[in-house]
């Protein structure tokens, strides 16, 4: 088994996770099966707990772990299904450690970073390989090198090359080459000095992947070459790109597979068969026409809180070869008498999943809008829960219907605990999460969408429709069109003679693919299309 690392320098958010990914379609299109790894330096035992403003979306896997959004990235990229072994944070190591050493396990050793510290996450890293079966484990180490906390995970990769063997073990370094338009140049000491930390902790990197906003002259990669010990074809040009799947082909037609493949000894004659995914692009480049959606959160100051919800939205764009116009527009800023203003000019509203009370009227306003007004309509999770809410309130006539989440007291809490649920319990790692089934009713919205009666998707929530409910909504035209394989728990609604109105309780964006959109967002977009064009 082979292991590539990527770590970043110089400054953050330069696209390590999207290099990453990248890396691993190119692999996977040469023939190899990939594993990823994203290790997280922060000390949450998980992102889940973590405000969206932090953090930005919280990614679920199809075994229920809260990970990182990067592990969206490397999904969608190279179609693969993660796990639990494809996350691990600073926090969870020494919660780790710290019960090993309360068990007794350490036989009363004096516990340090370095090996305690550093064996759990190597131990991490090989049960993680050993669950992939991969030909190649692609980690990336998340932060810039030089932070304090990142430390005891580049000490354990410099580790990993000494139990592995150097030529099973390759380093690749993603770094800033900044241009100042003013001197008219680029500048390659940023790269220089970030190399030269690395190399300070053990660690030479083998390929340099060096982000620029403009072309870089064969000079300064020569330059970066020479003063950071690499052959000139190992620095790789990673150029800002309009949109973020052009990266792959970027990638490969600046030789990085083929780097990786000399270095590792990996025997594969064939070029990365990248057919399919050059097809998915040209849909893209092709889009001409724009469709209108409203996207209404209370995260939308920072897009990535909804970054899968935008991506799978993006998808059916491309495969209707739509281009997608996002409006974000904060819940707070919608009431019942600006909604018709707000969303009039939209031809679909996305109501996303959140917590907590802040907002939900407003979110609550542009459902009643969409509903009344035969706007094409999507709520995911939370978004289900507020058209429940919506119409027990505005069609059954329950002023003070609500979620046991926004308002304990009520005496209609239609979104409530299922019977077998209790609210002591903590907030971390609590949720209902990861893949669920749900049989669809036929002759439904849900069922013209996914074309099939069983379906199973990835959930990240903690309350239900309260079955006491269903029935009178269902009357008055709120069908259930999913549910669990024994009916009891309600997965999606739809309503009755609406052109597409459809809440679901789980996450779909999580599934979506650039080359194979999700159907629920395909149908949403169809439909939305109808709308814009009417």
């Amino acid at each position: 088994m082979k292991y590539i690392f990527v770590t970043g320098g110089v400054v953050s958010g330069l696209g390590k996770g999207i290099t990453a990914a990248s890396l691993g379609l190119l692999l996977k299109a040469r023939g190899f099966k990939v594993g990823v790894i994203k290790l997280d330096p922060y000390i949450n035992v998980d992102p889940g707990t973590m405000s969206p403003y932090q953090h930005g979306e919280v990614y679920v896997t199809e075994d229920g772990a809260e990970t990182d959004l990067d592990l969206g990235h490397y999904e969608r990229f190279i179609n693969i299904d993660l796990n639990k072994y494809s996350n691990l944070t600073s926090g969870r190591v020494y919660y780790n450690v710290i019960n090993k050493e309360r068990e007794g396990k350490y036989l009363g050793q004096t516990i340090q970073v370095i090996p305690h510290v550093t064996n759990e996450i190597k131990e991490f890293i090989f049960s993680g390989a050993e669950a992939f079966q991969a030909d190649v484990m692609i980690i990336e180490i998340g932060g810039t090198t030089g932070d304090i906390e990142s430390q005891p995970f580049l000490e354990a990769i410099r580790q990993i090359q000494l139990d592995v063997g150097r030529g099973n073990c390759l380093f690749i370094h993603v770094t800033l080459v900044p241009y100042l338009a003013f001197a008219g140049e680029h500048k390659s000491k940023p790269t220089q000095h970030s190399v030269k930390e690395l190399q300070s902790l053990g660690i030479s990197p083998d390929i340099i992947v060096a982000r620029s906003d403009e072309a870089i002259p064969n000079e300064i990669k020569e330059k970066i070459a020479l003063f950071c010990n690499v052959k000139k074809d190992c620095v790789i040009e990673n150029l800002t790109l309009p949109c973020l799947y052009e990266a792959p082909i970027m990638l490969k037609n600046n030789g990085l597979d083929t780097v990786v493949c000399r270095l590792l000894s990996l025997d594969s004659e064939e070029d990365a068969d990248t057919v399919a995914w050059e097809a998915m692009l040209d849909n893209v480049n092709a889009s001409e026409k724009n469709v209108k959606i409203a996207l209404i959160g209370k995260y939308v100051k920072l897009h990535d809180a909804y970054l899968s919800v935008v991506e799978a939205l993006k998808h059916a764009g491309y495969s209707k070869k739509r281009r997608i116009e996002i409006d974000w527009i904060d819940s707070e800023s919608i009431t019942r008498k600006n909604a018709a203003e707000i969303l009039g000019g939209c031809a679909g509203v996305v109501i996303p999943g959140g917590f907590g009370y802040r907002g939900v009227e407003g979110k609550i306003a542009a459902c009643k809008y969409a509903r009344e007004n035969n706007v094409p309509y999507l709520g995911l999770c939370l978004g289900m829960q507020i058209a429940v809410i919506e119409f027990a309130r505005n069609v059954l006539k329950i002023a003070d219907a609500n979620s046991r989440e926004f308002d304990e007291k009520s005496a209609n809490l239609v979104i409530d605990f299922l019977p077998d649920q209790h609210s002591k319990i903590k907030m971390g790692g609590t949720l209902r999460l990861g893949r669920y089934p749900c049989k669809i009713k036929q002759d439904t919205l849900m069922f013209r969408a996914y074309g099939k009666e069983m379906i199973s998707e990835r959930h990240r929530h903690r309350y239900e429709f309260n079955n006491d409910y269903r029935e009178r909504a269902e009357r008055a035209g709120l069908t259930v069109c999913g549910a669990s394989p024994d009916m009891n728990v309600v997965e999606a609604v739809e309503l009755d003679g609406h052109d597409f109105f459809i809440g679901v309780q789980f996450h779909p964006e999580f599934k979506s693919r650039p080359n194979n959109p999700h159907p629920l967002f395909v149908e949403f977009l169809r439909n939305a299309i109808k709308k814009a064009e009417s």
